[in-house]
């Protein structure tokens, strides 16, 4: 007997009381597949200055669980997920999720979301140090 999976996915923003969700785009719509296949679902946004892609899994007791997110170019799974993250989370580009080794527990509503790292935009801010302290000498 053959067991068929079917993955929904679903997008979505996280961005609270905005209308950014049409901006968040999620393929495909649903997948069918068998146990042990590998799924792929891609997700893109064209939001400017969003550079974080987070993926989650909703299962039939509706739990969310975050099973991890690209930030730029560098993925971030969560630890014991049986999952992989692929791409970029910039604007107009493409991160793909990759569900390896489908079982039962995997069907489920997936979805992408978009966000912002702010700590991106303040890391690297440096400050010209007064002419004084350079010489070691004291205001």
């Amino acid at each position: 007997m053959s067991v068929r999976l079917l993955i929904i996915t679903l997008n979505t923003v996280l961005f609270s009381g905005s209308s950014l969700s049409d901006q968040v785009h999620q393929t495909p719509f649903y997948i069918q597949a068998s146990p042990g296949e590998a799924a792929r679902i891609n997700c893109s946004h064209s939001i400017q200055s969003y550079n974080v892609i987070l993926w989650y899994k909703r299962s039939e007791d509706r739990q969310l669980e975050l099973l991890g997110y690209m930030f730029l170019t560098n993925s971030y799974p969560e630890p014991g997920v049986n999952v992989m993250i692929q791409g970029s989370a910039d604007k107009d580009q493409i991160c793909t999720l990759t569900i390896k080794e489908l079982s039962v527990s995997s069907s489920a509503v997936y979805f992408c979301a978009a966000s912002y790292h702010s700590a991106a935009y303040h890391c690297c801010t440096a400050q010209k140090p007064h002419p004084l302290l350079k010489t070691n000498k004291l205001l």
